[in-house]
């Protein structure tokens, strides 16, 4: 779909219901936004600023990183690119990086991890295809971006963080953006753990990704996504994975057959170690070499 067509399709979306202020910040909840305009910036901007309680700054930044977006063909579909307009990526860098919140690139968040750019998020998030409703797996909780993004597409999304003062610090986030009227981010549940064994109290999943680089797939994040699930997961040696996205199927003797095609062509992206816990603490990595 080309960009006209695209914004043509925005465009019809529906009209907005009517905004009504439910917190002190934020006056109209997400769940209440069928798509923010999307004709000019001006309106963009101005919109959101006067229903969303956002810094026109900030606004403008994440409008013009989406028109990055769809000259390299990293977001596609009406409801992708919702998400991304409503997801303030301000929020979730430190306040040193603060003024490059929408830079191409990724940024320290502090613990030895970044936060991913938001081409690489919005390409993954793209390709992992999330209908509402969907029961979604976040391996690497990180700043929290990843899953308030995806926390606009779905009601069901499930994360996990192995660094225990990362993990709390994230949570701590998403309940102060919670008190100030982000509700869409009280469809997320939090855990610290080592992510390379999934979350079985909650499986199976319809959408697994991974947002650490790792040289294999994880069989037991395998075992738990749904016959015809989707996983998104970088994997190859340490700075240069390829990101897979799997569709998995599982036949009638319980055996997974794995559908492979890799979002970049091909192309090395580097990401951060997929790490693990041995004897409750983090050591190394879970990559087998």
């Amino acid at each position: 779909m080309n960009r006209r067509a695209l914004f043509a399709g925005l465009a019809g979306l529906g009209t907005v219901a009517l905004a009504r202020r439910c917190f002190a910040n934020v006056p109209l909840a997400a769940d209440k936004i069928d798509m923010p305009p999307a004709d000019t910036r001006a309106h963009f901007v101005a919109w959101m600023a006067a229903n969303r309680g956002e810094d026109p700054n900030f606004l403008g930044q994440r409008w013009d990183r989406l028109q990055a977006l769809f000259q390299h063909q990293d977001v596609w579909g009406a409801k992708n690119v919702r998400a991304y307009l409503l997801t303030p990526r301000e929020k979730f860098v430190t306040p040193a990086n603060l003024d490059r919140a929408y830079v191409w690139h990724y940024l320290d968040i502090g613990f030895g991890v970044t936060i991913t750019g938001p081409h690489t998020v919005a390409r993954m998030t793209s390709a992992l295809d999330v209908a509402p409703g969907a029961k979604v797996l976040e391996i690497g909780t990180g700043s929290g971006y990843q899953s308030a993004f995806l926390s606009n597409l779905t009601d069901r999304v499930f994360t996990i963080e192995i660094i225990p003062a990362l993990a709390a610090r994230t949570r701590r986030l998403y309940d102060d953006l919670i008190s100030h009227g982000y509700v869409e981010y009280r469809f997320i549940t939090t855990k610290n753990a080592d992510g390379y064994y999934g979350w079985e109290q909650y499986a199976p999943f319809d959408r697994i990704i991974v947002t650490c680089g790792i040289d294999h797939v994880p069989p037991p994040l395998l075992q738990q996504l749904k016959p015809d699930g989707i996983m998104v997961i970088p994997v190859g040696p340490p700075g240069a994975q390829h990101v897979l996205k799997i569709v998995a199927a599982r036949g009638v003797d319980g055996a997974i057959a794995t559908r492979r095609s890799d979002i970049y062509g091909g192309a090395p992206i580097s990401f951060v170690p997929f790490t693990r816990l041995e004897g409750g603490r983090i050591s190394g990595t879970h990559n087998a070499d």
